[in-house]
């Protein structure tokens, strides 16, 4: 078959170039002499979208033994709560409450969908109605520390509520995978020095993350330094979308401070540096009873596709997928940042010291991926007019696109930036394993939110969302099995409809509602929650169904039906079969 023997010239370049970052011209001699061994119609063939949209029907048992299936969420965005039991206010508390106008429904976490008083509800839910053997989930800073420093005082309260949680989760036979920092800042750090944007912030995470350590580390074996350092220096510093809201005026006339050309950077080094010597405590110290514990951080990756086969827009996906995953992932390997950054951002990119190098460069035992859609990347980027008008995102040089020639690369989906692509998940963990010295992986996130125009009964019915999941784990699958890819979990986002950030409650990703109308916060299955029962219910809690586990060799072999996929709405209204784009 094609899909097991070829790798896309896309793809190729992009891990020779990783190898030959210090002579980018020599990887694209390299590139020349492929592209001239072959015609221009295999090239296309490769780098265009190719694949299957699935029923879900594929099995646990495609899956290794020792696979771990769960569902991810956040603290701010699930417990409500905010100002109960001792907890802080948290830089989301501030951004949601002072300005309303900028949360598309104008909503707040107050009471979220009240996990801090359902969890044991939403726990079974996730064990006895869906069949999970893992959750991933996040400890609030402000809940646990409400100053934000050890040294002022810890809020038993807030201890107390995480160790019934983690027990509740481990009574129920799902493995907690525990988020350190899930973007909710202390307020009070925020006031006290800038919170992320001071170098200060490094030693009160330590002493954070050491709190969690001491007192949830005999039972939590996976632990996640961070969530998606890109999004919170990017949203909450460049575009000013998201808390603490700074960016440069120009940019969004919401944003009263910041500076969109350097705080993300800032924002990002000290992130990373929270990361390392958080992963250099952690490896020092006996945390774990029994086995030994593993952390690991989590990143968001859009996998980029060159928008044309010219070697100008190969390269701007390349640079694309430095700027967004490279910016950390380089560091915690090697200790410095992508070649790319460094040309093109200048100073206004933080150094990493010696000894600062020796802390980052291989920090992890595992990388967590957060996996959503993919676009087109091409290099024609036109600059702002106004030469003082630098903001980190124009950096890449880049110009992106969900569009060629007219045509989506899927259908759109909500949040409105999540095209439906799932063979994007194939070339982002392929893309990992080669660039990154074959890494441990979870998908620590994949999902997408109800269908647009839908009546209720078609949301509950929930065929989109079905689609969706099916798509990406028939090719994560295929990572495991036909390229190695030492993936061994996947999240689901999310359990519940909850509060997506800036989108409040207007975009639901859950596989079960939630009745806001309603006093109790009801829960309601939608479809997808009913196919994951039927999926994965068949396997007990080490993964085997209750008959002797299948070897991953041997799972790699098992058939998965496959049927064509449905066309794809055009610009001007018509349905485009995929092998007609």
């Amino acid at each position: 078959m094609v899909h097991q023997i070829k790798m896309s010239i896309y793809h190729k370049h992009m891990i020779m170039m990783t190898k030959t970052k210090s002579s980018p011209v020599l990887g694209l001699l390299i590139l020349g002499l492929l592209v001239g061994l072959l015609d221009y119609d295999y090239i296309e063939a490769i780098v265009e979208p190719d694949y299957p949209f699935l029923p879900f029907e594929i099995q646990t048992t495609h899956f290794p033994p020792d696979f771990y299936f769960g569902t991810a969420i956040a603290a701010y965005q699930v417990e409500g709560a905010y100002n109960k039991s001792g907890k802080g206010p948290s830089i989301w508390d501030t951004f949601t409450h002072e300005h309303p106008e900028r949360i598309v429904d104008g909503s707040n976490g107050d009471v979220a969908v009240d996990f801090y008083n359902k969890y044991r509800e939403d726990i079974r839910l996730m064990s006895n109605e869906l069949g999970m053997n893992a959750f991933r989930f996040s400890i609030s800073w402000p809940r646990v520390i409400p100053s934000g420093r050890v040294s002022e005082g810890v809020n038993e309260e807030g201890i107390a509520f995480y160790n019934r949680v983690i027990d509740e989760a481990r009574m129920n036979g799902l493995e907690p995978f525990v988020t350190i920092f899930h973007w909710d800042v202390p307020q009070a750090l925020e006031d006290k020095y800038g919170g992320f944007l001071s170098p200060r912030i490094v030693s009160d995470y330590k002493d954070f993350a050491e709190l969690c350590f001491e007192r949830f580390g005999d039972r939590v074996k996976h632990w996640i330094t961070l969530n998606e350092p890109y999004e919170f220096s990017m949203g909450g510093y460049e575009a000013g979308n998201s808390a603490p809201g700074r960016c440069s005026h120009w940019v969004n006339r919401a944003c009263t401070d910041g500076d969109s050309s350097t705080e993300p950077y800032i924002v990002g080094h000290h992130l990373i540096l929270c990361h390392a010597e958080a992963v250099r405590l952690y490896r020092r110290k006996p945390w774990t009873s029994g086995s030994i514990g593993k952390i690991g951080i989590t990143l968001d990756v859009t996998w980029f596709l060159p928008l044309t086969n010219s070697l100008d827009d190969i390269e701007a996906a390349h640079r694309s997928i430095d700027f967004k995953f490279g910016w950390f992932m380089d560091p915690i390997n090697y200790g410095q940042y992508p070649l790319s950054m460094r040309t093109l951002v200048g100073a206004r990119l933080p150094e990493f010291t010696w000894e600062q190098k020796q802390i980052v460069k291989n920090s992890y035992d595992f990388i967590g991926i957060n996996s959503y859609t993919s676009t087109y990347a091409s290099s024609n980027f036109t600059p702002d007019p106004f030469p003082t008008h630098i903001r980190a995102s124009t950096d890449p040089r880049v110009s992106l696109t969900y569009y060629k020639n007219g045509n989506p690369i899927g259908e759109q989906g909500t949040p409105d930036w999540l095209f439906v692509y799932p063979k994007g998940i194939l070339d982002i963990l392929t893309y990992t394993k080669h660039t990154y010295k074959d890494p441990l992986i979870y998908i620590t996130e994949n999902g997408i939110g109800d269908a647009v125009n839908l009546t209720r009964q078609e949301t509950i019915k929930d065929k989109w969302r079905i689609d969706y999941h099916g798509g990406h784990l028939y090719y994560l699958r295929r990572a495991i099995c036909e390229y190695k890819v030492r993936v061994k979990g996947y999240f689901v986002w999310t359990l519940t409809d909850n509060l997506e950030w800036a989108n409040g409650f207007s975009v639901r990703m859950g596989l079960y509602s939630v009745d806001r109308s309603s006093k109790e916060l009801t829960r309601t299955p939608k479809g997808s929650a009913e196919r994951f029962h039927y999926f994965l219910m068949k396997r007990d809690r080490q993964g085997n169904g209750g008959v002797a586990p299948i070897p991953l060799e041997d799972t790699c072999y098992i058939p998965i039906p496959i049927r064509p996929p449905p066309p794809v709405v055009a610009a001007n209204g018509t349905k485009v079969a995929h092998d007609e784009l």
